[in-house]
């Protein structure tokens, strides 16, 4: 609060205490006092206000000049700023740009190196396995900046280009390679594109090589002796005749692959035994009954008009004689025939019936056995497929399924038991139809014959036979 207001409200607080007179006229010398006292002091802050004004007036000026100049700078910096976000954006772009061009080039390397590992001979392979290796590695280090992973990795574009021209023309070098015994051999080796040809150093080994399956070493191809010395002459001394395998070593992994029946019949296991004696059995019975049914000479109408003509002429024994000349069943039947020609014909009947019954168990004897066959082969093979996948399986839990080698031998015996069945169950099956065929058209025949004897038999009336 002021002081001149102070001395103002003190006289009317204090009024109360003073007689009224006095009071009066106290309060009113006090308030002149203090009012002189008062305008004294409001004179002399209004002289101090008027004083200070002018500088204040001036700083503030000043002030406004600074804030005016302030905001100018801040204008420029933020006109500044602003070109400096645009630049920013602009290096973040670039950045980007030349981010994906090193994963671009990153990924063409890459790609290039599995490229150049594709065309590699498998001769050649050991020599850039380090190399490769190395470029593998730089490409999956994380601690490497973009420039240390492409300054190793480019070794790789450094060996292509020194690889392509030494492979021009022709290249030799030194390599190792397996001959046919197994055994590991040094020498040189002719590369001339796909062709590689190798000579021993040590020993007389020479030839083609072939990259075989699971061998770490490619295998010397066995050739005839003027190829491979060839091969070898041209791998030592670096020029001769070119052992060319236009297949590139199919031809002799086809003939790697070329197995013998006991080869095959082996890999069957213990149920392709019961199978191969079953066949070879079936096969042998149908063989000796195709022979015997051909052998059988059928009834022919001609003969049995014959007999019967001598029979109406009275001429027994001549019928009787032509009728044992016959050869086979025909033969036997028309002498039963002839030698109760003087009996009954229910008789004669009965007789035949019952030679017929006898040459029907003949003719078909064995032919079951066969029907037994193309039944039995296939299940002789399913008992193998069966077999054969158990000890498939066993070999899965106890080795797991990575290596198909370890599986082909179940896998062999499963189809090849199988196939052995099959092989035998389908001759077996049609050697039965046809043999079956055949003996039922002779006891046709037969049967044809007896009832033309029959009913071409001229009889006096006669008792029946009890």
């Amino acid at each position: 609060m002021p002081r001149y207001l102070k001395l103002l409200v003190l006289p009317l607080v204090l009024l109360p205490l003073v007689s009224p007179g006095q009071a009066l006229e106290g309060v009113l010398n006090g308030a002149t006092a203090d009012l002189q006292k008062a305008t004294a002091e409001l004179n002399s802050v209004r002289a101090e206000v008027e004083a200070e004004r002018l500088p204040l007036a001036r700083k503030v000026s000043e002030l406004e000049q600074t804030l005016i100049a302030r905001r100018a700078d801040l204008a420029k910096l933020q006109r500044f700023e602003e070109n400096q976000l645009v630049e920013l954006n602009a290096l973040k772009a670039e950045a980007k740009r030349l981010a994906d061009e090193v994963k671009y080039t990153d990924s063409l390397l890459t790609e290039y190196a599995r490229a150049f590992l594709s065309r590699l001979s498998f001769v050649e392979e050991p020599r850039y396995a380090a190399m490769l290796d190395a470029v593998d590695k730089a490409g999956a280090d994380a601690d490497l900046s973009a420039a240390d992973k492409f300054a190793q990795r480019s070794v790789l574009l450094t060996m292509a280009e020194q690889r392509a021209e030494a492979v021009q023309g022709g290249e030799v070098i030194e390599a190792k390679a397996l001959d046919n015994q197994g055994l590991v051999q040094s020498g040189k080796v002719a590369l001339i594109g796909p062709v590689a040809m190798f000579a021993s150093g040590t020993s007389g080994a020479a030839g083609l090589l072939q990259q075989e399956l699971n061998k770490a070493d490619p295998t010397i191809a066995s050739l005839d002796k003027p190829l491979a010395e060839a091969s070898r002459q041209l791998a030592n001394s670096g020029s001769g005749v070119l052992v060319l395998d236009p297949t590139l070593g199919n031809a002799f992994k086809l003939s790697a692959l070329h197995e013998s029946l006991y080869e095959k019949l082996e890999k069957g296991g213990i149920a392709i035994i019961p199978l191969v004696l079953l066949g070879a059995a079936a096969v042998l019975l149908a063989f000796y009954k195709w022979y015997q049914l051909s052998r059988v000479r059928p009834a022919r109408e001609a003969d049995l008009q014959t007999v019967l003509k001598h029979l109406e002429a009275n001429e027994h024994a001549t019928a009787l004689q032509f009728a044992r000349g016959i050869p086979g069943l025909a033969g036997e039947l028309l002498s039963t025939a002839v030698a109760h020609v003087d009996e009954k014909k229910e008789y004669i009947e009965e007789v035949l019936y019952e030679k017929m019954l006898g040459a029907r168990t003949r003719l078909e004897r064995g032919l079951p056995f066969l029907a037994l066959a193309a039944t039995t082969g296939p299940l002789l093979g399913l008992l193998g497929t069966v077999t054969g996948m158990i000890a498939t399986f066993k070999v899965i839990s106890s080795f797991g399924g990575g290596d198909p080698k370890m599986l082909a031998a179940g896998i062999s015996e499963a189809l090849i038991c199988t196939a052995t069945g099959m092989a035998i169950a389908i001759p077996a099956l049609l050697f039965h139809a046809f043999l079956t065929r055949r003996a039922k058209g002779i006891i046709g025949s037969m049967e044809q014959m007896a009832v033309g004897f029959v009913n071409g038999v001229h009889q006096e009336d006669k008792a029946t036979f009890a």
